[in-house]
């Protein structure tokens, strides 16, 4: 196993701490343990600015928090928390999105999607889905002026970022420029080599990945909708231009991958890029090196397409 140290040794610490894994506790033991991870991101950037608002959708009103950077934004980026679709909260993101929001120089709309079980799918892409809309018809009020739109997410989110980006395309918008996919989940198939991988079974094991998806999607029939395994679409077509990164030792790095290459074959431009030595979970664990590489990774790109879209549309850098 050839994993950072500083990754070796959290995971040395974790162990040492004990515990049930996660597939063995109910969904709430789950959230507390996820709520106690996310002191790895440390404190949240002071000069980022947050909104918060509540978006109407099929299951009643979904809330988004949008952070604004100091400077007016340059671009919006609706982000989709990880968390197995089970876990997760935008406030145990806050930290991570006010940290892109300041380095990316974009307001990012941090989205609370229901949770399962207790709102099986596919109520998170309904939700979803509303929050991109939302912000896409409130552009301009977010942002001053009218810019660039693009999805994110990691894991979980990384699913529903992917999905938004098929969604947008077959129902003609909102209109995306760039798809971020931080280890995302692509596919309901537990039998991929990253998933057998001993040397895989990390802080996201192939367990953990039943349980959620037992959760999210316990009809095996509906996992192989295109808006829960976006693997599964028919069509890659003139879908948004993709970041992929994954994780050498993660159990949905062979997925990710596979979707990065599906996006290539139907001629959609594709930045895909695995991170060496990183286990799940490395970019949102802020302080780990692993995590600074992968910002900047994502920085980079999201500035290149910012300067791409106001090339091709002009309007969008006046004022």
């Amino acid at each position: 196993m050839t994993l950072d140290n500083a990754t070796m040794m959290l995971l040395q610490q974790m162990a040492a701490a004990g515990g049930k894994p996660l597939h063995e506790g109910t969904p709430d033991e789950a959230r507390a343990l996820g709520a106690a991870m996310a002191d790895l991101a440390g404190p949240p950037p002071v000069t980022v600015r947050a909104e918060d608002h509540s978006v109407p959708t099929s299951g009643g009103r979904v809330p988004v928090r949008v952070l604004l950077p100091q400077q007016p934004a340059r671009g919006i980026i609706v982000y989709y928390h990880g968390g197995g679709w089970v876990i997760g909260s935008i406030d145990e993101y806050d930290t991570l999105a006010r940290k892109l929001a300041e380095r990316t120089s974009c307001a990012v709309v941090n989205v609370e999607y229901r949770l399962a079980p207790e709102h099986r799918y596919p109520a998170a892409v309904d939700d979803s889905y509303a929050a991109l809309e939302w912000a896409a018809v409130n552009n301009e009020k977010i942002a001053g002026k009218k810019v660039p739109l693009f999805v994110a997410g990691d894991s979980a989110g990384g699913n529903l970022a992917a999905v938004m980006a098929l969604r947008s395309r077959d129902r003609g918008g909102p209109a995306i420029a760039l798809q971020v996919l931080i280890y995302p989940v692509t596919d309901a198939d537990f039998e991929r080599t990253s998933y057998t991988d001993p040397e895989n079974q990390l802080l996201l094991t192939r367990e953990a990945m039943v349980w959620f998806w037992d959760h999210y999607v316990p009809d095996g029939v509906k996992r192989l909708d295109p808006d829960a395994s976006p693997l599964r679409a028919f069509n890659f077509k003139d879908l948004p231009p993709a970041v992929i990164l994954t994780a050498e030792h993660d159990v949905l790095r062979d997925e990710g991958e596979a979707y990065a290459e599906c996006l290539k074959q139907a001629g959609v431009p594709v930045d895909c890029k695995r991170y060496e030595g990183q286990t799940h979970g490395f970019f949102s664990m802020i302080p780990l090196p692993g995590s600074e590489r992968g910002f900047q990774h994502v920085i980079k790109a999201i500035r290149a397409a910012i300067a791409a879209e106001t090339k091709r549309q002009p309007a969008l850098s006046a004022h």
